[in-house]
């Protein structure tokens, strides 16, 4: 039996190969991105995994903070950005403000129970009634 940690350890060993296959060089750190609704023991046993996989856990980002981050790259006016992931079972959402290339997290949240899959399927019931009439 093994725990969630050992398990992420697998997943991120299996990534840390891939990437050092692709780049051609070592990894020893890493930022590791997860739902913005962990909570702090799930993102303990984030770290805990990496450190079992090898790794050198930098930080644990929530995954619209990181694509926040990738989106605020190159830009050099000052906002605030409104991030979601409506992924297959969640809803991610993140605020940032951004000033002077400096990134801030106002917020952060998720919602289990509501995400891309819970759109599917109410649009996929919805077609099925019309389509019935």
């Amino acid at each position: 039996m093994y725990s969630p940690s050992q398990i992420g350890a697998f997943v991120l060993m299996k990534m840390r190969e891939t990437a050092e296959g692709y780049m051609g060089t070592s990894v020893k750190n890493a930022v590791v991105t997860v739902p913005a609704y962990f909570n702090d023991s799930q993102r303990q046993a984030t770290k805990d995994a990496g450190q079992i996989a090898g790794l050198n856990v930098l930080r644990v980002i929530n995954e619209p903070t990181a694509a926040a981050l990738a989106y605020g790259m190159d830009k050099s006016e000052d906002k605030i950005v409104a991030v979601y992931d409506l992924g297959g079972g969640t809803f991610d959402i993140s605020i940032l403000e951004i000033q002077k290339g400096v990134f801030e997290v106002k917020s952060t949240n998720g919602d289990t129970f509501l995400g891309g899959e819970d759109f599917d399927n109410t649009l996929v019931n919805f077609l099925v009634t019309e389509f019935k009439r």
